[in-house]
């Protein structure tokens, strides 16, 4: 391809869609990064939402804190199907795991 062929309007045309690409795939990755950091941070920081993240399939709807100490928490998950579940988690070098599940009757 010659260079000095292309007009001026084209060379701007193509700049442009450059310039308007490369800005959409920098706010993906942005939005991206910062979706994985919250959900980082729901999981290390915040407890009570990742009893929603890492139990989905049970239909939670409300959680209650019964006890908490520094490394281990106790909630009673209120679900739509199963009633009430007695849910124990532990904290392990990053993040919150669940090490109990019991259905309350």
């Amino acid at each position: 391809m010659e260079i000095e062929r292309i007009s001026r309007g084209r060379y701007a045309l193509t700049i442009g869609w450059t310039v308007l690409l490369s800005i959409c795939i920098i706010v993906a990755v942005s939005g991206l990064a910062r979706a994985t950091l919250n959900i980082k941070g729901a999981l290390i920081e915040k407890p009570e939402i990742a009893i929603f993240l890492l139990l989905p399939d049970e239909g939670i709807t409300h959680v209650e804190v019964l006890r908490e100490t520094e490394t281990t928490r106790d909630f009673l998950a209120h679900t739509e199907e199963n009633g009430v579940l007695l849910v124990k988690m532990e904290k392990g070098e990053t993040e919150w795991y669940i090490t109990e599940k019991e259905q309350l009757h």
